[in-house]
């Protein structure tokens, strides 16, 4: 291992600002306030959220509205399927063109009689 290009470990105290909690651990990160316990000054960092009060930790968890969700999916569906059931198809649409040039074409052919007087 080389020498001098590791981070210096300490000992810390996490403290779980939301419950109280407080873990005792090492770390890389350090703080100016400190605390004395059995002879050993840990240097005292406060964090927001840990494993004793986290919602998955505890059991808190509220679950979100999954149905609801799925029938909004539903209805999003419902719509696309009519919205795509309204609309013509490609080939519905070129035999509608073909239709009439045919008809332009027929009528070009045939010479219009002239009405009898």
């Amino acid at each position: 291992m080389k020498k001098d290009i590791h981070p210096e470990v300490h000992p810390v105290i996490f403290i779980d600002t939301s419950c109280g909690k407080e873990f005792f651990a090492t770390s890389t990160l350090t703080s100016e306030k400190t605390r004395d316990v059995a002879g050993t000054t840990y240097a005292v960092l406060p964090i927001e959220i840990s494993s004793a009060s986290h919602p998955f930790y505890t059991g808190k968890q509220t679950l979100l509205d999954t149905a609801r969700r799925a029938e909004k999916f539903a209805e999003r569906a419902a719509k696309r399927t009519a919205v795509s059931a309204a609309r013509k198809g490609k080939k519905i649409k070129r035999a509608k063109i073909q239709a009439t040039r045919r008809a332009k074409t027929d009528a070009k052919k045939t010479p219009e009689k002239p009405a009898e007087a």
